[in-house]
């Protein structure tokens, strides 16, 4: 697994990071047991960065990380979110209550500060209103977390973040099927020394390339309750495009990639070969998964014929379906 540093933090995290909304159950139920797996088989893989939030699970996730780190001689790198918890969103947003989210966060974490603390996609009107962010570097010099950043739905908020002197991380949605950011953020995050954390590097797992049009998701999946919007940012599932059409459209461009080619291998590494990426968190319900996803770190960079296919088909047959603004 091989390194890259993360912004202003001054960590080398894995190229493969974890993310863990499905250890808080939100996905459908996970055991304890597959759980502290899952995590296991990520630290085995040469995974030494964890992504979570307060909300996933209403603290479950953070709970069962901080449970199982305290058996490790050397804890990974833990980033958590604060921002979508009902005490603070969508208009409940003050100084102590961030603090207060954080200070439970590092409680279930086991840890006196926290390695990264992101704000979580809260509302932009608050976001552009700047206080938030000033919060954010008090609670900084008060040790509550050693670094923070921020994770959004939009360019426009990440690059308002890029901004802040202080701000280390940018966490966003980024993939084959929403390229923008390349040309958009990616020189102005570079400028600011702001790392740049990728979250749905597989729309939402549309670009493993197993799904089909009658596949079945948990009610408590969010494909399956939030595929139009209906509970939060729309680009947050299947990165807003419709699933029938996302569909189509993988099964459109994995007859174009070169023989040989797999598109979930060329999705991942297609991300990697973009030098201003710091990590790559992707989910994994299963101990193979996490394996599955590890391997991309060891893959040679794709060709320019390949990156220059992927980025003509976005522009042509993908960025047009995208709801929700980009």
């Amino acid at each position: 697994m091989k390194t890259r540093l993360l912004g202003k933090t001054g960590y080398e995290v894995s190229e493969i990071g974890l993310g863990c909304w499905q250890l808080g159950n939100d996905f459908g139920p996970v055991e304890d047991q597959e759980a502290n797996a899952i995590l296991q088989t990520a630290v085995d893989s040469g995974i030494n960065f964890f992504d979570t939030a307060d909300v996933y699970g209403g603290g479950v996730s953070e709970q069962r990380i901080g449970q199982w780190r305290q058996s490790l001689s050397q804890p990974p790198i833990i980033a958590t979110k604060v921002g979508r918890d009902a005490a603070l969103y969508p208009n409940g947003y003050t100084k102590a209550s961030v603090k207060q989210s954080l200070q439970a966060s590092a409680k279930r974490l086991g840890v006196e500060a926290i390695d990264l603390a992101q704000l979580h996609c809260v509302p932009r009107d608050v976001l552009f209103a700047g206080d938030i962010l000033a919060w954010m570097e008090d609670l900084k010099q008060e040790g509550i977390i050693k670094h923070f950043g921020a994770s959004v739905e939009m360019l426009d908020e990440a690059k308002f973040c890029c901004g802040h002197p202080d701000v280390a991380s940018l966490q966003i949605l980024f993939n084959l099927f929403r390229q923008d950011a390349i040309a958009s953020l990616f020189p102005v995050a570079e400028k600011n020394n702001v790392g740049i954390i990728v979250r749905l590097p597989l729309a939402s797992g549309l670009l493993s390339g197993k799904m089909t049009l009658d596949h079945k998701f948990d009610e408590r999946d969010h494909r399956s309750y939030n595929k139009d919007g209906a509970a939060f940012h729309v680009g947050e599932t299947f990165n807003g495009i419709p699933f029938g059409k996302g569909v189509s459209l993988v099964e459109a461009l994995k007859g174009k990639l070169p023989e040989g080619e797999n598109i979930l291998d060329v999705s991942l590494r297609w991300i990697l070969d973009q030098p201003q990426v710091s990590s790559i968190i992707a989910g994994a319900s299963r101990s193979s998964q996490v394996v599955r996803n590890a391997a991309a770190s060891t893959l040679p960079p794709l060709s320019k014929e390949t990156h220059a296919l992927l980025r003509d088909f976005y522009r042509e047959e993908v960025r047009q379906e995208i709801r929700g603004g980009i």
